[in-house]
């Protein structure tokens, strides 16, 4: 590890996965942070939520402050919409006590629009992916073949995800 670099706690200014790269914002800095996603899928996770807080290790170079490895992110504070009297989402609904994990993969996912579907290992049965739900666990965006893990319930059309997360967090203790 550069021992010049430091660590720096912030949040997501903005990640864009298709450009490759993103901003962190911290009071500890005089400037934004860039944000590769090299660095974040050293991280285990290819997509950032905007607002996330995240602590990351930063140096200087010739271009500005860099960030260098991923310490930690969270998922950002949820905003709360204007429903105007409208039932809250099923997929947005809270997840119920003791639901299980499940390992999965991505078919596949259209950020524009704002969904896509999984598989669970061993099981061809599709399960609907919103983005809402990846934003409240800290994820922007998936790709084809990603490795997550998820717990999902039955829902009106089908099988929906209630909570998304990297494939990592799957083989934490819970």
């Amino acid at each position: 590890m550069d021992s010049d670099a430091e660590v720096v706690r912030g949040h997501v200014k903005w990640f864009d996965v298709s450009r490759g790269f993103g901003f962190v914002v911290s009071e500890q800095t005089d400037r934004d942070v860039l944000l590769h996603v090299n660095v974040l899928r050293n991280f285990g996770q290819s997509s950032v939520a905007d607002g996330s807080p995240i602590e990351l290790r930063v140096q200087t170079s010739d271009r500005g402050l860099q960030a260098t490895e991923v310490l930690n992110i969270q998922a950002p504070e949820p905003v709360e919409s204007a429903s105007f009297g409208q039932e809250t989402p099923e997929y947005l609904q809270p997840v119920p006590e003791g639901l299980a994990y499940l390992p999965a993969r991505i078919k596949w996912f259209d950020k524009a629009k704002g969904f896509g579907f999984a598989n669970a290992f061993g099981d061809d049965d599709d399960i609907f992916v919103h983005i809402e739900v990846l934003r409240r666990f800290g994820l922007a965006d998936l790709a084809p073949g990603e490795a997550i893990c998820l717990r999902a319930v039955d829902g009106a059309r089908g099988q929906l995800a209630l909570e998304v997360r990297r494939w990592e967090f799957y083989k934490q203790p819970k």
